[in-house]
């Protein structure tokens, strides 16, 4: 039938009963299928959609008592209604019955308006379960999108404690490195350019610098037109985020080396400011998160890279120290940073 009541599946050794069943319960409008004995059953009803069984209890082979156990034992199907229909109508058997998760239990013979009666009752039970389990599904694929959301906003250590309900999160490290990087001329092309492709401009260097950004194990703070912040040592301090942070900023000018070549972005360069040094690292925000950074350290590498010459990397003094007999450098001199100081800069040039 195209519509049905629901789908039944009828367990009875006894053709004779199973054909009275049938008849039944198709003329009312459900769709049956049967089964002969135990192992039958179970084979069909885990292959298809059932939304009742009604289950004889003397059956050779495989009991009805058997069928239950296993049908109410197995994740995926205990939550089919199983109506035990049986001439065993001893009170032991339908407590047994009852014990094991059966729904119902009628004796033989029944009353075909009570096996409909209880039959409705049974799906109505299942309807109602199959109603919440979608709606816990829903809730879940809700709550996965959003911390998914937060993990693409926050750091992991931040969306973990925002779960746990705190509200003010505030954080001073010691030692992290901050790593500026901006397009050079793209104000002219953003003037000759729709918007639509300054965005996809945008989104395909940022998408690059975003996977050597985990490559290197480095948190995005945030992006600010052309620009892109990048930090090491934090959440989690890790002794090496200087050698990471440079390493990324030695990566990204190849990388735009290799999108020009490859013809995805025009002929861009960048310019890149590195400093380390401590910060003040939080949430700010209620309606709309943001994880952020806050101090000298983090002015600084701004301004640096706003210094820095077309493809290159400028960095500070302490950078310069602690990286020198690992990296190659070229003195840049002094320059005065807007703001703030006058400061001996370095170009990063690679490694030794």
């Amino acid at each position: 039938m195209s519509t049905t009541l629901g789908s039944i599946l009828v367990v009875d050794d006894e053709l004779l009963n199973r054909i009275l069943i049938r008849t039944n319960l198709e003329e009312q409008g459900y769709q049956v299928e049967e089964a002969a004995d135990g192992q039958e059953a179970l084979e069909k009803v885990r292959a298809r959609h059932f939304d009742v069984i009604l289950l004889d209890l003397l059956m050779p082979v495989m009991d009805g008592f058997e069928v239950l156990r296993q049908i109410k034992s197995d994740p995926a199907l205990h939550h089919i209604p199983v109506i035990v229909i049986s001439a065993m109508d001893e009170m032991d058997s339908v407590t047994r019955c009852i014990e094991m998760g059966a729904a119902d239990h009628l004796p033989k013979p029944f009353d075909p308006l009570m096996l409909r009666a209880r039959i409705n009752a049974s799906m109505a039970s299942k309807r109602m379960h199959d109603m919440e389990v979608a709606y816990l599904q829903q809730l879940r694929a809700e709550q996965q999108k959003v911390e998914t959301l937060l993990l693409n906003i926050l750091p992991a250590p931040i969306s973990e404690k925002l779960k746990q309900g705190q509200t003010s999160i505030a954080e001073y490290f010691p030692s992290v490195t901050v790593m500026f990087a901006d397009l050079v001329g793209f104000t002219p092309f953003v003037a000759q350019h729709t918007p639509a492709e300054m965005i996809d401009l945008l989104n395909t260097i940022f998408m690059e610098f975003d996977q050597l950004a985990d490559q290197h194990g480095l948190e995005k703070i945030k992006t600010i037109g052309d620009a892109y912040m990048v930090a090491g040592g934090l959440p989690i301090p890790r002794p090496d985020h200087l050698e990471a942070v440079a390493d990324m900023a030695l990566d990204s000018h190849r990388a735009i080396t290799k999108l020009v070549a490859s013809g995805e972005i025009p002929p861009f360069k960048i310019r890149v400011g590195i400093h380390t040094g401590p910060v003040v690292a939080g949430i700010i925000g209620r309606r709309k998160f943001a994880y952020d950074l806050w101090g000298d350290t983090v002015n600084i590498a701004s301004r640096l890279h706003t210094y820095a010459p077309a493809e290159s990397t400028l960095v500070s003094e302490s950078v310069y120290q602690l990286l020198c007999d690992r990296y190659q450098f070229r003195e840049q001199g002094i320059i005065q940073l807007k703001g703030l100081r006058e400061m001996k800069a370095y170009l990063l040039l690679g490694k030794k």
